[in-house]
């Protein structure tokens, strides 16, 4: 049986008043939900009131879930509305520190994709690995919110673009765009850094 296939049996579960169907699906979910969030909120104790808010309200709006879309779409669309929901409240009431935004989550992040690129143990490989890695955290952060979540989804969640239309609530075209530009604004960001090596290329 598919994903989608055992999500929708879930969801009729659901749908029907079994709440320990949904505490599956929270399950399942919860990592990619948290990761997602954690792209777009730096806070580490953010993500996971946000996550939290995301499947209280996935769990109110069940009822009206016809399957237009894959459940995890649908989830993620609540994810990032939600997110976007929390960062609007920080802009007009930031009681949360510049420092505390640059949580311990990004650290741990660069980490994996310092590990992920290093494919050699000199001290030189490391250390270009590592400003590689620093550099795409920097050039992903850079981008507007719109490019930021497309790269995001694309790249690290692995939605296909039609996925991303339905989950950002835009044409497949501007998907298409925001992807292509995105890229192109972390290749400028890595060239600099890439041209002082020999035959590397972004």
């Amino acid at each position: 049986m598919s994903t989608e296939d055992s999500d929708a049996l879930l969801v009729e579960r659901v749908q029907r008043g079994d709440v320990k169907a949904f505490e599956m699906l929270v399950v399942k979910y919860q990592r990619r939900v948290e990761r997602l969030i954690g792209r777009m909120v730096r806070d580490v104790d953010l993500v996971q009131d946000i996550a939290q808010e995301t499947f209280l309200r996935a769990y109110r709006a069940m009822p009206k879930f016809r399957g237009d879309s894959a459940f995890y779409t649908w989830l993620y669309r609540i994810a990032v509305n939600t997110a976007k929901k929390f960062l609007l409240e920080l802009k007009r009431d930031p009681t949360v520190s510049e420092s505390s935004l640059r949580s311990k989550d990004d650290d741990d992040e660069t980490s994996r994709t310092e590990n992920e690129l290093s494919d050699a143990s000199t001290p030189e490989a490391e250390l270009a690995s590592k400003e590689i890695a620093t550099a795409v955290n920097a050039a992903v952060e850079a981008l507007s919110e719109d490019l930021r979540q497309a790269i995001v989804l694309r790249e690290i969640e692995g939605l296909s673009y039609e996925e991303i239309a339905e989950a950002m609530n835009c044409p497949i075209g501007t998907v298409r765009s925001r992807i292509f530009r995105a890229r192109e604004a972390i290749a400028a960001r890595l060239r600099p850094l890439l041209d002082t090596r020999d035959g590397a290329r972004w």
